[in-house]
């Protein structure tokens, strides 16, 4: 599963002295020497030793570093009113309604509404009703503790029932429950492992409501402990019965880093299986039919990268065949093949993004580098118009309604999320799910600047800003990235970000390569050999924020999260002496062995493998790990991990902590902060993101001398 970090943490920060007190004495870490070897290089490693999680030694050292970090960050000026701040807007935020699903007569919802700690699942009559919302599922309720989270559900074709897949910790190993949608009772259904950071997990309902779809890992004894995270099947569960009587059904000959997402028709009668191998951006396509056999439509190297099973009886294909920025093909389920399909939507300059065809016409999503637009087809491409929505704004998501009307959320860098309804060629109307903020953003403005990378391709930046900003070089800026997976950094509202911006910080997020603002080659060129493109990008955004003057070296601050993370470490390595401070959360920093974990497996067709010489020559040239230098003068850097990360391993920070406390000159601190509750960011208690977010804001505020304005 890719490892995303969501933007939601891109945090505040402020600081007010260059004089603060130092961080407490620096543990003593032991150097334990080991020498791997690849491709016939010899790499010696020192701190080896604390990839062990259980080991007493690595636990003692990790909570000798968590007091230090507690020690430091505790003292910060205002640490613990910024906490009350954060705590104080989210009780007063309105509730957050994402991830709708619509059946006959009833739309799904997933729910936030702070101070609880967890989303929820609800259901309503209408986006245009929220007072006739019901109760399904309050994870609250199930464990107050704040720490069980729902993964992902689906409800049954008619809404009857619902299938949740529920984890702990952060954890996201799921076990799947199903519910009575009326009452929210569970039935006795219980099924375990069909969710894990790896490969996630997914589920798809019969045409009648008599059994389910799912996808499971392996159990103990079928395959190699090592292998009990890897080989994704699908099994077929009826409902009522013991999971040992379920029956395979697909998923024996696809590779072990396959990753698999189930979506059943709108009749139940076809369930389409797209299945990705590992986190490269590589799809095959399975079709199960009513004759009960699956039958295979496309394979890997088919470049098709989404499919959809329309209300019409057609599969709809986004393909980025002879096409980066995308084309949408039709066929007929009765010869679902793609040999048999025809092109209806033809590339252009915008980046298709995904598709959601109604019973009359299909939408398409589109980027535009960053921000999105929509377009409605007919069902054979014809008739093309463009959706006016706001300017600089993000579509998150699209949901099909029974009456061929579509539902989609959009958001901007300056308004906070809203569903809109969207029938025939009529605009779009707002409905009645409307976030709203605590605090006002009005006196907030967004441009896009393009800085040049060091081979001259033009990388967009969204600068955010108080209005009257002026360009003298004194602004702290907080410049955030991430590059990898195809994943785009699009619009969206983030109201802690007040904290930033009443300090006088400006906020840039980059769209640099490896994303997929620009389509399949904006991607491709940032991933395997090309991944030093990523670093030179986010590099060359900086040196034009301090060439344009918007700031200088001793007020930029940088921020990244998981391949972010990865992102931090280079510039750390690659450049130190470019930034203030970097506050890097969840991150890789160890190339050489990343892959020897779990997920790390599953990220081999994005980063490469050492096995292969010239992916070992590309990933030893920029892994951070290996590239920390003694004798470096070091900014300022906080390191945050999760304890129960399955996507990244929590070592890659006690490494390169270990690495750079070792190596670094200056006397800025180098922290490290593990929680114990909470894993890759996902299913994270509300409450503990507030602390994180306290901890990164009042670290960045210290670092860059800010004060309240």
């Amino acid at each position: 599963m890719r490892i995303f970090f969501s933007l939601v943490v891109v945090g505040a920060v402020w600081v007010v002295a260059s004089n603060l007190s130092h961080a407490e004495p620096i543990p003593q870490t032991l150097k334990k020497p080991v020498t791997n070897e690849y491709q016939s290089v010899k790499v010696e490693d020192n701190y080896q030793w604390l990839e062990q999680d259980d080991d007493p030694a690595v636990k003692a050292w990790s909570d000798a570093q968590s007091r230090r970090t507690r020690e430091y960050l505790d003292k910060l000026p205002d640490r613990a009113a910024i906490e009350k701040q954060l705590t104080d807007w989210y009780a007063k935020t309105s509730p957050s309604y994402s991830g709708i699903v619509s059946r006959p007569g009833i739309l799904f919802a997933r729910k936030f509404q702070p101070p609880k700690q967890q989303q929820m699942l609800v259901t309503l009559a209408s986006a245009e009703d929220p007072k006739s919302e019901k109760m399904v599922l309050d994870p609250n309720k199930l464990d107050p503790s704040g720490k069980t989270a729902i993964d992902w559900f689906v409800p049954s074709h008619d809404g009857k029932y619902v299938a949740m897949s529920i984890s702990q910790g952060g954890s996201e190993d799921g076990t799947l429950h199903i519910y009575e949608t009326a009452t929210g009772k569970p039935l006795k259904d219980s099924i375990a492992h069909v969710q894990y950071p790896t490969a996630g997990g997914s589920a798809a309902w019969n045409a009648d409501g008599t059994g389910i779809y799912y996808t499971r890992f392996p159990r103990k004894g079928e395959r190699a402990d090592a292998d009990l995270n890897f080989y994704q099947q699908v099994y077929f569960h009826k409902i009522g019965t013991a999971d040992s009587e379920d029956t395979y059904s697909i998923g024996k000959d696809f590779p072990r880093i396959a990753e698999i997402k189930l979506e059943a028709s709108h009749d139940g009668k076809y369930i389409l299986a797209t299945v990705a191998n590992g986190d490269g951006g590589d799809f095959a396509h399975y079709l199960l039919g009513p004759d009960g056999n699956w039958k295979q439509l496309t394979q890997f190297s088919d470049q098709i990268k989404g499919a959809r099973i329309g209300r019409d009886n057609a599969l709809y294909l986004l393909s980025r065949a002879d096409a980066p920025r995308g084309k949408i093909l039709r066929a007929s389920l009765d010869k679902p093949e793609l040999e048999n399909a025809t092109v209806i939507v033809s590339p252009g300059n915008a980046v298709i993004q995904f598709m959601e065809p109604t019973g009359d016409a299909l939408y398409v999503g589109d980027l535009l580098g960053g921000p999105s637009q929509i377009r409605r087809f007919g069902l054979d491409g014809q008739g093309e118009t463009i959706v006016p929505i706001p300017n600089i704004s993000a579509v998150t998501e699209m949901e099909s309604l029974e009456d061929n009307s579509l539902l989609f959320r959009d958001v901007s860098y300056t308004e906070p999320a809203a569903w809109f309804h969207l029938t025939g060629n009529s605009p779009p109307k707002k409905t009645a799910l409307v976030d709203s903020s605590p605090i006002s953003f009005a006196d907030i403005e967004v441009s896009r600047e393009m800085a040049t990378s060091k081979d001259g391709t033009k990388i967009p930046l969204n600068i955010i800003r108080r209005k009257g900003t002026k360009l003298d070089g004194n602004n702290a800026v907080l410049l955030y990235g991430y590059g990898g997976y195809g994943i785009s950094m699009q619009p969206n509202f983030d109201f802690t970000r007040r904290l930033w911006f009443d300090r006088g910080g400006v906020l840039i997020i980059a769209n640099i390569r490896g994303g997929g603002e620009f389509g399949e080659e904006w991607h491709k060129a940032g991933n395997l050999i090309k991944k030093q493109n990523v670093f030179d990008d986010f590099a060359a955004a900086a040196q034009y924020l301090i060439n344009e003057k918007w700031t200088r070296a001793e007020k930029l601050a940088i921020l990244g999260g998981s391949n972010g993370g990865l992102l931090m470490g280079a510039m750390i390595t690659q450049h130190p002496d470019l930034v203030r401070a970097v506050v890097s959360t969840v991150g890789i920093y160890d190339m050489l062995r990343v892959e020897l974990a779990p997920n790390g497996a599953f990220n081999v067709t994005e980063f490469g493998t050492v096995k292969d010489p010239e992916q070992f020559k590309a990933l030893y040239a920029y892994s951070p790990y290996h590239h920390v230098a003694d004798g470096t003068n070091y900014p300022s850097i906080l390191f945050m991990t999760g304890a129960n990360d399955g996507r990244v391993a929590p070592y890659h920070s006690r490494k390169m902590v270990a690495r750079l406390d070792e190596a670094n000159k200056s006397s800025n601190p180098i922290l490290l902060r593990t929680s114990t509750s909470s894993g890759h960011g996902i299913g994270t208690a509300l409450s503990e993101r507030i602390k994180q977010l306290a901890d990164q804001y009042s670290f960045l505020f210290a670092q860059l001398g800010m004060a309240r304005h």
